[in-house]
């Protein structure tokens, strides 16, 4: 299904009836990402799983910014009239949750945020140094994008009034103490931190994540 909102057209897919539950995935991924997961979940909710702008069959721009992505996602949210979301993000989705989230919307029931961060500065550096040299070689603007974004601040945190869950690998790129800050600044948060598993293990595996999203 495709649907306007603003300059952009984002593709998505619907399944399932019940309360609704957004789906968004990482960088440079699309909503494959949770293909494993949402037969399942689609016997409880009405899954919505999106394709970010500039990525999977959404409209591609010139414009890679985070909080353009979660306009995205909010507008398309209001027009469709949704209400009691449950929205779970990955890495750059969990991204976006926390940009969605801090302004409030009355929409917003719960969000699952997973491998997110606040700031460059809080992937280990040794990812970053990385990252920036597949930059340099590649001039890949998604790789800019992580170097240069987000800017979450405490005070956005502050304002999260949603149930919040953060998760992270215990062998994570985020680094351990900045999802501890995360969870720690949103008042209604629980911090789960996945032992043994990687930035994405524990989402490619459909058991992990089904148990962190119907928990």
């Amino acid at each position: 299904m495709r649907i306007q909102v603003g300059d952009v057209t984002l593709f998505y897919v619907k399944k399932g009836e019940g309360k609704p539950l957004i789906l968004l995935h990482g960088n440079g991924e699309s909503h494959e990402t949770f293909h494993h997961v949402i037969d399942e979940l689609s016997s409880i909710y009405t899954v919505y799983a999106i394709d970010s702008r500039n990525h999977g069959q959404s409209s591609m721009t010139d414009q890679f910014h985070y909080d353009l992505m979660a306009n995205d996602i909010e507008r398309m949210i209001e027009k469709l009239g949704l209400d009691e979301v449950t929205m779970v993000g990955f890495s750059d989705g969990g991204i976006l949750c926390l940009l969605m989230a801090a302004k409030q919307p009355q929409w917003l029931k719960k969000i699952i945020v997973m491998g997110a961060n606040l700031y460059p500065q809080g992937v280990k550096p040794s990812v970053n140094r990385q990252t920036l040299i597949d930059y340099e070689r590649s001039k890949n603007p998604y790789l800019l994008m992580m170097l240069e974004e987000p800017m979450i601040t405490q005070r956005m945190l502050h304002q999260i009034v949603a149930e919040t869950v953060v998760v992270a690998g215990s062998n994570d790129v985020i680094m351990k103490r900045h999802t501890e800050k995360i969870a720690r600044h949103i008042k209604n948060s629980t911090l789960i931190i996945m032992e043994g598993h990687t930035h994405e293990s524990y989402v490619i595996r459909g058991d992990h994540l089904l148990r962190l999203i119907l928990k």
